[in-house]
């Protein structure tokens, strides 16, 4: 389960060095793709498989997800100093510089433009709860 937040930097290339803590768990072989909130999903290859699998199944009425998803993915396999190459096209359509944000999800990793994560948090820090969490237990 990935959690927590880094705050990390791009390199000139577009590498991203990934956090130690997350390397094990990434393991060799990662799959990045656009989240329609405007970041970038970073999943290991059985938590992509598994999410790549449940997006195939969706009907015909969802398929510009399956392009956001599906056809926007990109493998990559880090490098030995633990760095990953963030593609350019990935790069742009996530409007990511040179700083970011690597935020743990669970079976996934988000990875953020910090400016643009920072203005969503601090908008989602000031909105009303969602109601599926105003009966959960703090």
């Amino acid at each position: 389960m990935f959690q927590g937040a880094s705050s990390l930097n791009l390199d000139a290339k577009g590498r991203l060095s990934v956090p130690t803590r997350h390397r094990d768990a990434l393991g060799g072989q990662i799959t990045l793709t656009r989240h329609p909130d405007g970041c970038l999903m970073v999943f290991p290859r059985a938590a992509w498989e598994q999410f790549r699998e449940r997006i195939a199944q969706l009907p015909m009425s969802a398929q510009w997800s399956k392009r956001i998803f599906l056809g926007n993915a990109q493998e990559v396999e880090p490098d030995g100093t633990g760095r990953m190459l963030i593609a350019p096209e990935l790069r742009a359509a996530a409007g990511l510089t040179r700083e970011v944000m690597l935020l743990g999800m669970g079976s996934y990793l988000e990875l953020w433009d910090k400016a643009s994560y920072l203005a969503q948090e601090a908008q989602a820090m000031q909105a009303q709860l969602p109601d599926v969490l105003k009966d959960f237990s703090f």
